[in-house]
């Protein structure tokens, strides 16, 4: 150790408090870099082990490859294990009311690949030959085919051909190209219903039936699975093995792995965490830029002495930049090991709710990599020294009688003496004297307010999110008429109404109702639309617009006691022949919501391809019961809904339109209910025929993503104002003891104990004045873009800006706080000291 580390050692010792103030301040960032970097790959682990269970542990995939390929992948050095899929053939099935799907596809799964290739079973359970078959639900809800346990299917396997080319589920279907070549009759006992398989494409032309590997030599191909020891390899693997065809690759699972073509998430992870890491160096900067500028001051005259006896300017920032290396082998590490055990201890509590946010089994736990950790580690010692050396440049750079006579440690303001008298009769002598002082060491104040300042908006910007969250999900709650909707087209109407009051009884429900609702083709002249949906639209009077109504059934009592509710004029209206109540709103973002028509009852033409229907509208503004979540309800930007009772529905059925029928639900206990309403159509064999909303949930959702905000939130902006308050109490403290020599001067010339505390009171008054004048406008626009922001990505048209005042008042009431009890201690200090000793002193 050379003499100026020696020096640089004894100057930390000399200053205890400054010492531990700058150490602890270089953990808090440590400590948030850690556990931005520790969240980070937690996360990252998180969501590669959800996707690998919902989509398979497999990175790339090859269609339609014989035994010789699958062997020789399965011998690649890069090649940690496989799975294979046998391609047994495509199948028609008579009723399959999908055109772009018309086929069934037979799948054989040897038994190690059901691991691989992960299989939610909904009803009964696993083939154990290749005469059993398990079908997927979409198979009922999409095709309009119901198979339950125990039917037998007897199908004639073949293979799709296209210019004597084989096809496969990669392959969408080709009408009027393809013929299916039939080669072998199987018959399948069905043993058990499933979700749609994930290794189904979506634009495949089969259904996947999946049942177990075929006797050797009857598959016509094989598909086969790779996962590799290093995923971000996997184009270059893929390129590499001689396959002719196209390559399929686990785009869900690489995506997170940052093995994927598309960087999206990649740079949104980054983005995020480099916006947070940011933020974490600039408070960190603060900090400890100011704790060097500080001791430089202290330090000036030593430094010019050893500069006078041959010390280069090199030997002292050396100096420097080993108090800095010091300070920093102290404090990362300790910032580091809290961080770990920080978010150890929170990833818990958090855990639960963010598995339910993302639909995933799999459990929130902490995954750490030295990287991660060693990145978070240099980017903390990076900014320290940083922050050490940016101070000791500026004050090295000028002549050495400048460091001995420290003649720019204060620079008058004539501005501030020429204001002297004005502030004297406003604020008194006090007040004159701490505006001087604040004026003439803007430099040394200004991280002080910049800190404060970037405290109260992290503050108020997360309190704010937290709180908008709350709001949104209070919106979606309210929204809806029920908790739970079942929706089905697969599942027929008779047998339906007959589960109905085994499914009202159900555990937990308070109110059901039953539904549905058909929907039709409806032109109307554009003369007929309001003047306000024209110009929305861009539509001219002489066009005719091809809207879709949709007719909601609903209970006969509920209908008539929506009737009694209606103006006179709507009563009289409804007398007409035909007569239906009509909702007809538009939704725009520009206007809000606007009406359709101009008149207030008015023919409407219903059609489909079996015909068509005239109806004489009467347009109300609301209905009585929400109706069945539908594509077109969410696709289009208009209303369109005409509200019938259900003993109606017979009449237009002969239109032969689409109809979905639904059951909706009020429970107290949602989750309890829907296992039980689920337990009875499965019973029932309905199992996979029907889509449950749950409505509660979805309000719940936002409420778990609430509380995960809350707990980052508060902690992330707990330890940033942990830092601020550590670089606002360095600040001032050292700053007061810098002045002890001017204070102990206006004391010894007869200042009272209760004029000098009244001048640091002043003084912070300033502080917390300059604070709230940059912090309160930019926190309240920080609030007003994340409220706007949210309510954008909601698409909520009307969603009033709520003014932060809670969050703002309590920020102003804890700067000035943290401001008052930081200078009452530094003065505490001072007034131990005696006076005379004060005045003998020199800054050193």
């Amino acid at each position: 150790m050379n003499v100026f580390h020696h020096v640089a050692l004894q100057s930390l010792k000399r200053s205890p408090a400054r010492t531990l103030v700058t150490i602890v301040g270089i953990a808090l960032a440590a400590a948030l870099m850690t556990v931005v970097a520790a969240f980070g790959t937690s996360l990252l682990h998180f969501l590669v082990i959800s996707a690998e269970n919902k989509y398979g542990d497999w990175h790339v995939s090859f269609d339609a490859v014989d035994t010789a390929f699958v062997q020789a992948q399965a011998q690649d050095p890069q090649v940690a294990h496989t799975a294979v899929l046998e391609n047994l053939g495509y199948a028609t099935l008579e009723g399959v009311q999908s055109p772009e799907k018309p086929y069934l596809f037979l799948a054989g799964l040897p038994a190690a690949s059901w691991d691989t290739l992960p299989i939610r079973l909904l009803s009964g359970r696993l083939p154990e030959n290749d005469g059993e078959v398990l079908v997927p639900s979409h198979l009922a809800v999409k095709g309009g085919v119901s198979l339950s346990v125990g039917d037998t299917l007897t199908l004639s396997v073949g293979s799709r051909q296209a210019g004597g080319i084989s096809l496969s589920q990669a392959d969408p279907y080709r009408p009027g190209e393809e013929t299916l070549v039939s080669t072998t009759e199987k018959t399948y006992t069905v043993v058990g219903t499933c979700e749609r398989p994930t290794l189904e494409p979506h634009d495949a032309p089969g259904y996947t039936l999946l049942t177990t590997a075929a006797p050797p030599g009857q598959a016509t191909s094989l598909r086969l699975f790779v996962t590799l020891y290093h995923p971000r390899q996997a184009q270059d693997y893929a390129a590499h093995t001689g396959y002719s065809g196209q390559a399929l690759y686990n785009e869900p699972v690489l995506r997170f792995l940052g093995a994927s073509e598309s960087p999206v998430f990649q740079t949104l992870l980054v983005s995020v965490c480099g916006s947070l890491l940011a933020i974490v160096m600039v408070g960190a900067f603060f900090l400890i830029y100011n704790s060097f500028q500080i001791s430089l001051s202290k330090r000036m005259q030593q430094f010019g002495l050893l500069a006078s006896v041959g010390a280069t300017e090199k030997q002292l920032r050396s100096s420097v930049r080993f108090e800095g290396l010091c300070l920093s082998a102290v404090g990362i590490p300790l910032g580091i090991l809290a961080g770990i055990g920080g978010t150890g201890l929170l990833l818990p509590v958090v855990s639960q709710k963010f598995s339910a946010i993302l639909h995933s089994s799999a459990p929130l736990t902490l995954s750490l990599s030295l990287p991660a950790l060693a990145a978070a580690a240099a980017i903390c010692l990076a900014t320290v020294l940083f922050s050490a050396a940016l101070p000791a440049r500026k004050a090295l750079s000028k002549p050495i009688m400048v460091w001995l006579r420290q003649t720019e440690e204060i620079k008058e303001d004539a501005k501030a003496l020429n204001a002297a008298p004005l502030l004297q009769r406003l604020y008194g002598l006090e007040g004159m004297l701490a505006h001087k002082n604040f004026r003439r060491n803007r430099k040394r104040y200004r991280s002080v307010v910049l800190s404060l300042t970037l405290s109260i908006v992290l503050f108020v910007a997360g309190t704010t999110f937290s709180t908008t969250l709350k709001r949104l999900a209070d919106q979606y709650t309210v929204d809806f008429d029920y908790d739970l909707c079942l929706s089905t087209q697969a599942i027929p109407e008779d047998g339906l109404h007959t589960l109905y009051p085994r499914l009202s009884a159900a555990a937990g429900v308070t109110e059901s109702f039953y539904q549905a609702v058909s929907t039709f083709s409806c032109p109307v002249a554009g003369r007929d639309l309001s003047a306000a949906y024209r110009a929305a639209t861009g539509t001219a009077q002489e066009e005719t617009l091809p809207l879709t109504l949709e007719v909601q059934f609903i209970e006969d009592s509920l209908y008539h006691a929506f009737l009694a509710q209606l103006t006179p004029a709507q009563a009289e209206q409804m007398t007409q022949q035909d007569s239906m109540l009509v909702v007809a709103k538009g939704k725009f973002q520009s206007t809000g919501t606007i009406d359709l028509f101009s008149a207030s009852t008015l023919p409407l033409s219903l059609s489909t391809a079996s015909g068509s229907r005239t109806i004489q509208a009467v347009f109300v503004d609301t209905y009585p019961e929400d109706p069945l979540p539908t594509q077109t309800a969410q696709s289009a930007p208009y209303v369109l809904l005409a509200v019938a009772p259900y003993q109606q529905k017979a009449q237009f059925d002969l239109l032969d339109a689409p109809t979905s029928l639904g059951l909706t639900f009020r429970s107290a206990t949602p989750a309890q209910t829907v296992s039980e309403l689920e337990a009875i159509l499965q019973e029932a064999g309905f199992a996979g025929q029907y889509t449950m909303y749950n409505l509660y949930e979805a309000a719940a959702q936002f409420q778990d993503a609430t509380f995960v905000v809350d707990v980052f939130t508060y902690v992330f902006v707990l330890l940033l104002f942990l830092i601020a308050a550590a670089n606002v109490f360095n600040t001032i403290s050292t700053n007061i003891k810098l002045r002890r020599r001017e204070l102990a001067m206006l004391r010894s010339v007869g200042m009272a104990e209760g004029e000098f505390h009244r001048m640091l009171r002043f003084e912070c008054l300033f502080y917390g004045g300059r604070t709230l004048l940059f912090g309160l406008p930019l926190a309240t626009l920080f609030a007003w873009l994340i409220q706007r922001g949210l309510a954008s990505s909601e698409q909520l048209e009307h969603f009033p800006f709520l003014f932060p005042w809670a969050s703002l008042l309590l920020s102003a009431v804890g700067v000035f706080a943290l401001v008052f009890l930081t200078t009452w201690y530094a003065a505490r200090q001072l007034k131990q000291e005696n006076i005379l000793d004060a005045l003998r002193d020199e800054m050193t």
